[in-house]
């Protein structure tokens, strides 16, 4: 939420980053990384990727009781979903309010791609967090291949879908 607040007051764009490494560090990023534009709201977009996924898998294994794979595959998804809609309201809000002000809160920053990218940061960064997890409890769970297992195998070996439908069709008569 810090850094949402830091990218608000200023605008994403124009976040003087840069300038604190200068006065801070007494070098500038932007000229040590090779950077032409402000990447304030791509560390952001990374970092959401990366602090969310981890609470939304505590809230899936606590209350939704995920196990193996879908312990893990699940907050990535959910995360890179949240991500996504966000960019599509984004999108919404530059359309509904038009022009230079439009142009303004989307801060592209004249990078056509500025939205995929954003995206693609925050699924990466959901994605290392899961890995990074994943590695943890691989080395410190005992039981980890087996629940993996489990998480994958199929629970119920009765017919689903169009098949129940129509049993359930069939049965009614």
């Amino acid at each position: 939420m810090c850094l949402h607040e830091i990218g608000a007051h200023y605008t994403y764009a124009k976040v003087p980053y840069d300038h604190f490494f200068i006065v801070t560090f007494g070098f500038s990023l932007n000229d040590f990384m090779g950077f032409e534009r402000n990447h304030f709201d791509r560390l952001v977009h990374f970092l959401f990727g990366v602090l969310l996924a981890y609470p939304v898998r505590e809230v899936y294994c606590r209350i939704a009781d995920s196990k193996g794979f879908w312990a893990y595959f699940f907050p990535l998804e959910l995360t890179m979903a949240a991500s996504m809609s966000f960019e599509l309201f984004e999108w919404g809000a530059a359309e509904f309010f038009g022009g230079d002000l439009g142009i303004a809160y989307l801060g592209t920053q004249g990078d056509v791609w500025d939205a995929h990218k954003d995206m693609a940061l925050a699924s990466f960064g959901a994605f290392l967090a899961m890995c990074t997890t994943l590695f943890i409890n691989l080395r410190i769970q005992k039981n980890f291949h087996k629940e993996w297992r489990k998480s994958l195998s199929i629970k119920n070996k009765n017919p689903l879908g169009e098949d129940e439908i129509i049993r359930l069709i069939n049965d009614k008569d």
